[in-house]
């Protein structure tokens, strides 16, 4: 199959049943790769004409993705479908989406190098928030200007002014932009979702190698959202009163809410209450309390007993960490990095005030922490793109900075990938304050690089 080749985007079009059967019969590698040498940097499916297709049928394109992204470094994916087969491709491929998809072509040239700084006024809108910050970052760094709904009855009212944009997002993703595991919320807490009957699946079900390292990040607080637990056996209570024990050794507080004992016995909650998990009614209780939060550990962070030293091979590919790092600053800032001095030792930061931290774990091939200390001027203006105007309200800040280092994590997680190096990624900590986060990095060391945005000192450490 010949692909159509414009604006830097190479596009195969399909026809008919995709079931795994005949995939092959529509795309090679060699076909990809004679498209790849045409100096494109996308390389799209189009599903315009394309009647059916399972899950079988799409993986024949993942394994040609994935080879050609490696050796080419350039985008894959999907475009021209309805929200039918958006969804459906979501449901298939769940938390493990590495491609992108684009609602039609005309909205996947927005983010092809070829067609920058044409100045359209986009609005776009994702229930992902990281999504949101990820295409609004990629949209304004191909010179365009990104309008961003924060809510589906934002977007929808917005929406109905067709004159004032020249292009409407939705139903687009772009790959590898983060870690989904949990979210983020309020107070620096991660919370997980149970549900149903809990038994020893819980072992299976539950990323303890997510949870160990966002404890390694710095996070202290885990509250288990379990309205629609029914109930939970004596092999469950055993999981979560080891996972509480392992939380203390860190200062961390696990707590649950929404649990109902009609149908568990008591003697359950008290076992649990023994191993130091705490109870609440409603989710409010927790995060609307921010004296609550304090004591609960949200918004401090004690030191990490386990100190690992860092080794050559993270060495090895601190470039990458860098690169990801600097190019999205300074593209959020509009202000050059230069580089002052760079050291492995433990952190350095003299003047701690007006600073404001964020750290972010990965861990697979490799495991550590990258912590990125921003002056408050260089966050503001960092963020100011995301939250569509200027603000001063360090709380906002701080929420709108985490996704930010999300971004620059998922940019990491894609750039070692293609160097066949695996990772995941935690959600980013934030801090209000430096001094927080030095109890977390008590003792240990790193590579720390000392760079400037407009003469501001900004810090970048990498250890484990």
């Amino acid at each position: 199959m010949r692909a159509i080749v414009k604006d830097g985007i190479g596009i195969f079009t399909p026809q008919g049943f995709l079931d795994g059967g005949n995939g092959e019969s529509f795309l090679s590698l060699d076909d990809i790769k004679a498209t790849s040498q045409l100096k494109v940097d996308m390389i799209l499916v189009s599903l315009k004409k394309v009647i059916f297709f399972n899950k079988n049928g799409l993986d024949i394109f993942m394994k040609v993705f994935a080879k050609v992204r490696q050796a080419n470094n350039i985008t894959v994916g999907f475009c021209d479908y309805d929200k039918l087969k958006y969804d459906t491709i979501k449901v298939f491929y769940k938390d493990e989406v590495n491609f992108s998809l684009f609602k039609t072509k005309e909205i996947a040239r927005l983010f092809s190098s070829s067609f920058k700084n044409q100045n359209k006024n986009v609005l776009l809108f994702s229930h992902d928030k990281s999504q949101r910050s990820a295409m609004a970052i990629e949209l304004h760094d191909n010179g365009h200007n990104p309008i961003i709904a924060q809510s589906k009855e934002e977007f929808i009212e917005k929406s109905k002014n067709k004159d004032a944009y020249d292009f409407i997002i939705d139903n687009s993703f772009l790959g590898q932009m983060g870690q989904k595991i949990a979210t983020r919320v309020t107070g620096n807490a991660i919370i997980y979702t149970i549900s149903s009957f809990l038994d020893a699946q819980i072992v299976d079900k539950f990323n303890v190698e997510y949870h160990n390292n966002s404890l390694n990040v710095g996070f202290r607080l885990f509250i288990f959202d379990a309205f629609r637990v029914v109930s939970m056996n004596v092999h469950a209570m055993n999981f979560f009163s080891r996972l509480a024990s392992s939380a203390a050794e860190y200062n961390a507080s696990i707590c649950f809410v929404g649990l109902s004992f009609d149908k568990t016995p008591n003697t359950f909650k008290e076992n649990l209450e023994d191993s130091g998990i705490l109870f609440y009614e409603k989710m409010d209780d927790i995060l609307q309390n921010k004296e609550l939060l304090k004591e609960l550990g949200a918004s401090s962070a004690s030191n990490v007993k386990n100190k690992r030293v860092i080794n050559k091979k993270i060495v090895s590919e601190l470039p990458r960490f860098i690169d990801a790092t600097v190019q999205t600053i300074e593209m959020m800032t509009n202000s050059k990095a230069v580089k002052r001095s760079a050291k492995v030792d433990n952190i350095l930061i003299g003047d701690k005030k007006e600073k404001i931290a964020s750290s972010i774990g990965y861990y697979g091939d490799l495991d550590g922490m990258l912590i990125l200390i921003f002056p408050k001027e260089i966050a503001k203006k960092a963020c100011e793109l995301l939250v569509g105007e200027k603000t001063d309200d360090v709380e906002l800040i701080l929420d709108t900075l985490a996704e930010l280092v999300n971004i620059i994590g998922g940019k990491i997680k894609t750039m070692l990938s293609d160097h066949d190096i695996s990772v995941d990624i935690t959600l980013p900590r934030t801090y209000h304050n430096v001094d927080s986060l030095l109890e977390v990095i008590k003792g240990r060391k790193g590579v720390q690089v000392d760079l400037a945005f407009d003469d501001d000192k900004f810090i970048f450490f990498l250890t484990r």
